[in-house]
């Protein structure tokens, strides 16, 4: 995922995707029947009146809603008519659930993010284990993909976080730890008698399972984590404490919605996260939460605002349920970062986060 480009280089670029990619949503040879119908109410054309990135200014926020009561089958591509699809579906949400239908963007994604890391961080030909939400989320294959690419297998346990959220609901919160032990339980059962390298999990989950045994004594070489806020001070705690300082670590933050954001990297003692989309195809803007439309300056904390822009799917404007510190672009990334994500106004009350 990262690349040699300039800044102003990658900006000339995104404009381009830019224009091939609402051109392909709004074309009734290629579009979908959602974004068809919705061209109609816009009050602009799309086709003619979005030509760079600036212009995704005109649509409004997408609300997510939408994935809950429209039939995934309007996002279908005209282009993809008869191509057997996925449906992904959002974490932890209960009721109807938010789907998105996709083909080959998660391949896309978890291959660059393997090929951001070198053979020796995740060992070449190392089974993996993923604990975590497996079922109908776009994750589940990811890994599997990923370990796949890289040569070795992978083993799963699957952690429902509908279950536990209801379950924290109900306010049975032994139940909801009860349940965690038998996560854990299953996930250390496979490491003592698999042969297992790397590991995906959710951050509590992987502090869990360090409780119960030397990740490193047990032949974990590599951990993936996301799904969770990680301050500066749980990051050098996972680092120090629960990988004991012998294990490659990688922190990521993504969704069923973006993708997979990489973390770039830190120098010694460095242990504050930024983290950049896979641009182009995903654009995440930190916005001043009273007026939308305007980026905060660097190093101030503001609204997550994540644009998807690939063929199979077009988000434009969505708000996350996060805030973050914007971030400068860097070498690895020429493009803007999100710094210390966290739940959004979390900063200025108490904001429940993550069942998992």
């Amino acid at each position: 995922m990262s690349c040699s480009l300039s800044p102003e280089q990658a900006a000339e670029a995104l404009d381009a995707h830019v224009r091939e990619i609402v051109s392909w949503h709004f074309s009734p040879e290629t579009g979908c029947p959602y974004w068809l119908e919705r061209a109609t109410s816009l009050g602009f054309d799309p086709m003619t009146e979005v030509t760079r990135f600036a212009d995704i200014l005109k649509f409004p926020h997408f609300d997510d809603e939408v994935l809950r009561k429209e039939d995934p089958a309007r996002f279908i591509p005209n282009a993809f008519a008869g191509r057997p699809y996925n449906v992904f579906e959002t974490g932890g949400t209960t009721g109807m659930p938010k789907q998105r239908i996709g083909w080959e963007d998660y391949k896309t994604d978890y291959t660059e993010f393997s090929e951001h890391y070198g053979p020796d961080f995740f060992p070449q030909g190392a089974n993996w284990l993923m604990v975590g939400p497996t079922g109908p989320r776009r994750l589940r294959l990811a890994i599997e993909h990923l370990a796949n690419i890289r040569g070795g297998a992978c083993y799963f346990i699957d952690l429902d976080p509908r279950w536990v959220k209801r379950l924290i609901g109900m306010g049975e919160m032994r139940m909801a730890k009860a349940y965690q032990e038998h996560v854990i339980d299953q996930a250390a059962t496979i490491i003592r008698h698999r042969d297992i390298g790397c590991l995906f999990t959710t951050p509590k989950l992987l502090e869990s399972l360090a409780e119960r045994m030397s990740l490193a004594d047990a032949g974990i070489r590599g951990v993936f984590a996301g799904g969770t806020t990680m301050t500066p001070q749980y990051v050098r705690f996972i680092e120090e404490e629960v990988l004991e300082g012998k294990i490659n670590f990688a922190p990521t933050y993504g969704n069923t919605l973006m993708g997979l954001a990489i973390s770039k990297k830190r120098g010694p003692g460095e242990y504050s996260l930024t983290y950049h989309a896979p641009q182009p195809r995903a654009v995440l803007r930190i916005v001043d939460p009273e007026n939308t439309e305007k980026v905060m300056d660097y190093g101030d904390y503001g609204r997550v605002e994540l644009t998807t822009l690939t063929k199979e799917f077009f988000m434009p404007r969505f708000l996350e349920r996060d805030e973050a510190i914007r971030r400068e672009p860097c070498d690895e990334f020429p493009w803007d970062g999100v710094g210390d994500v966290r739940p959004f106004q979390s900063g200025t009350k108490t904001v429940i986060e993550g069942v998992y």
